[in-house]
């Protein structure tokens, strides 16, 4: 059915038809209630393209991908992300264009953006301490989220994210409660603001339980299966070995895993393992009993509210910026267990 045979169904102009769909305060409660009623019984969904028109919008929301970040369109983590992201788009009637970019092309792509009202707002990934991304799209005047934040920019500006100094404080207080007295970290690459609050979180907590911090049990890259095997094996062929890790990903946690498997040692009682991030679609952690104790995060959830707040942004160019801070919650699993030196004495 289209906007015509709506209108014509109703006895209402096409016009008021579109006014009401499109939220305008001119069109009583009644109206806009009767005509919503019947898009829903008909499966009446608005053309984009021709809302676009109506409105001086483009209704499409832009994500600009650096070609070196390119592994990240294959991550389970960014495509929950995505997926999240899309449904709440979709419901609102915007369309989402993916631009993969060569590295130093950014300025001119946003640039290009707004000057052919490709989109209406753009969603950053992957923030970078000192992130220039910000002060670039507040030049253009772009409205944008940021999913995360950026250490080292001041003014405010509009965010998600996950507490990941927290999460990982509470990962690495909980293996040190369990009596682990060498914990690794297996991190994202620590120019990525995450990567860099999660690294403060551990130290925190070492510092709190009197641990001391060895360099060499701290390794971050990019979050791949092989760099947590590789890490891991390094680590654990040492003479004085970690008994306990915290990994930054699913994905960096099979890699350990595999690590640990090869060495003949037991996963929970030899070596513990926490890890970030397991509520994935596609990567489940287990059934009802997970597999790996973890500061779980939906990023799924995290793409739905991320769009809501840049959809509400660019309706309200100038109202303040809103800010979202999630807490992971820490679900145990059978990775963890006492200290291989307190097996049988902690009950």
């Amino acid at each position: 059915m289209n906007l015509k045979q709506l209108s014509q169904t109703l006895g209402l102009s096409q016009t008021t038809v579109s006014r009401a769909l499109n939220g305008y305060p001119e069109v009583s409660a009644a109206t806009r209630k009767r005509v919503l009623e019947a898009a829903q019984a008909h499966n009446y969904r608005p053309n984009t393209r021709a809302k676009g028109l109506a409105t001086g919008q483009a209704m499409a929301i832009g994500h600009v991908i650096p070609l070196s970040l390119k592994h990240e369109m294959v991550n389970p983590i960014f495509g929950d992300f995505i997926a999240g992201a899309g449904e709440t788009f979709a419901e609102s009637g915007y369309e989402m264009v993916l631009a993969m970019i060569n590295p130093g092309q950014e300025a001119e792509v946003y640039r290009s953006l707004k000057a052919r009202g490709s989109v209406d707002g753009v969603v950053i990934h992957g923030p970078r301490i000192d992130d220039p991304r910000i002060d670039l799209l507040e030049e253009v005047g772009l409205p944008f989220v940021v999913h995360g934040r950026v250490t080292g920019h001041h003014r405010p500006y509009s965010w998600l994210d996950v507490d990941n100094r927290s999460a990982f404080l509470r990962a690495t207080r909980f293996l040190a409660d369990l009596g682990h007295r060498r914990i690794a970290l297996i991190n994202g690459q620590e120019d990525m603001d995450f990567a860099h609050r999660r690294r403060r979180g551990y130290e925190q907590a070492l510092v709190e339980r009197g641990l001391p911090l060895d360099p060499s049990l701290c390794a971050d890259d990019e979050m791949t299966e092989a760099f947590g095997y590789e890490a891991a094996s390094a680590m654990l062929a040492r003479s004085d070995p970690p008994t306990a890790f915290v990994v930054a990903s699913l994905i960096c946690t099979l890699g350990v895993r595999r690590a640990i498997d090869e060495r003949g040692l037991t996963l929970g009682r030899d070596v513990s393992l926490v890890t970030h991030d397991d509520e994935l679609s596609y990567l489940r952690n287990g059934g009802e009993v997970p597999i790996y104790t973890a500061t779980r995060s939906s990023v799924r959830d995290a793409g739905r509210r991320t769009a809501r707040l840049l959809i509400d942004r660019i309706a309200t160019p100038d109202a303040p910026h809103r800010q979202e801070l999630l807490e992971a919650q820490l679900v145990v699993g059978s990775s963890t267990g006492p200290a291989p030196h307190l097996q049988g004495t902690l009950a």
